[in-house]
């Protein structure tokens, strides 16, 4: 027996709003029909990961998230602006033991890491 991650299914106020968002970021596209109660984000190439769902829930974040994506870039310096401008926040920045990355926030402050690769 074996399994294989499919998807990673994201709580959130408007789901449409949100999958827009990581669909601009990620480069990928939505799904037909996405409202805010229910959207997801096609992986598209099988090599890009798993889809990415989004439901809307009735409460608000409260907390650091549990589990977070981490993306990789060669590029980090332009990756870090075009992510800001598509509306993702600063939430602190990391050098440690050679590596780098910072913590951004999504529009609805779902934390992510975008690491220099």
């Amino acid at each position: 027996m074996s399994l294989s991650v499919i998807g990673v299914s994201i709580d959130c106020r408007d789901a449409a709003v949100l999958a827009q968002f990581w669909a601009q970021a990620l480069n990928r596209p939505v799904a037909a029909d996405p409202t805010p109660e229910s959207a997801v984000v096609e992986a598209g190439d099988p090599t890009a990961g798993p889809r990415l769902g989004f439901r809307q829930v009735p409460e608000p974040k409260s907390i650091k998230n549990r589990l977070h994506l981490d993306l990789i870039t060669s590029d980090f310096e332009a990756e870090t602006a075009r992510l800001l401008a598509l509306g993702a926040t600063t939430a602190r920045r990391v050098e440690k033991n050679g590596a780098r990355w910072t913590t951004l926030l999504d529009p609805e402050g779902n934390e992510f890491d975008l690491v220099a690769g």
